[in-house]
């Protein structure tokens, strides 16, 4: 019996990929030093300002930054809280809308005539007009069941704003499903409902997944917009404690909150995104 042939590397291979290698490294080596020096330039400008001094003393202060850490943290766990919960709801409001404006049934023209003024009036206002007009408005109204919570009042209104956007996300998705796969679904027997569920929309979803992630990190930054309905949330908690002591540093924490929530998402979101076109390309 004989043994396998074991395959071994050529002499070109193995230049190649040392050429390769070596091509990284002074790459990266150029990158870095690149950036260090941009860094470095950049700081040397800021530092070397005539008005550095007074900057540094409003904006970053360390000991003002060490007393209001606390306070806009926990102010940031109520926009965190309202973000977890206006997900869930916008993804699902966003689908039943994108399914409604889909829909070939003349019976249901009238909710695809609703859903499309939905969509085009709440892509058209502003998310802080329309946290005003929730925010104000439904309390105003004085109807038995209407929430005065603040919290629900601003999901409400995010999601009302951003379900507007994710319902195109989620139509250009099923748009972009071919026919031919309808057409072969249900050659097989399935039913409309069942192509739609078990062929178009995981086909859809998947490629819907980094538009959909973008949306979620500008999701994140607005649940700030809340504050102006007069929710003690991160933001409105920094505009306080800088009223008290005509220091903006609070206002550097929460920036520093809200970078350190969104950068691993946006990550992610390009991870997924270099996937999928390296999915496309093989």
């Amino acid at each position: 019996m004989t043994a396998d042939p074991v395959w071994v590397k050529s002499e070109r291979q193995r230049e190649r990929e040392r050429v390769l290698a070596s091509q990284g490294r002074r790459t990266a080596s150029v990158a870095t030093i690149s950036t260090i020096l941009f860094v470095a330039l950049a700081v040397v400008v800021v530092v070397n300002s005539p008005g550095w001094p007074r900057v540094q003393e409003t904006f970053f202060d360390p000991e003002m930054f060490l007393r209001s850490a606390p306070a806009v943290a926990e102010g940031f766990l109520i926009n965190i809280k309202i973000f977890l919960i206006a997900e869930p709801l916008i993804l699902v409001v966003g689908l039943l809308v994108a399914l409604v404006r889909g829909t070939k049934n003349p019976a249901l023209f009238p909710l695809r005539a609703l859903a499309t003024f939905y969509v085009d009036a709440f892509r058209g206002v502003p998310t802080l007009l329309v946290i005003l007009m929730v925010g104000f408005g439904l309390p105003a109204l004085k109807l038995q069941g209407i929430p005065n919570d603040l919290v629900t009042l601003g999901v409400i209104a995010l999601t009302l704003s951003y379900g507007a956007y994710v319902a195109e996300v989620f139509r250009s998705g099923i748009e972009s499903i071919h026919p031919s796969q309808v057409a072969a679904a249900r050659s097989l027997g399935l039913s409309h409902g069942k192509t739609l569920r078990f062929v178009v929309l995981p086909q859809a979803a998947r490629r819907v997944v980094v538009p959909l992630l973008n949306d979620f990190i500008s999701l994140q930054k607005d649940t700030a917009l809340v504050s102006t309905i007069g929710l003690v949330e991160v933001l409105r908690q920094a505009q306080i404690i800088a009223s008290q002591t005509f220091n903006y540093t609070p206002y550097l924490v929460a920036s520093l909150l809200f970078i350190l929530l969104t950068i691993p998402l946006a990550r992610y979101t390009d991870h997924l995104s270099a996937k999928a076109r390296k999915r496309q390309g093989s």
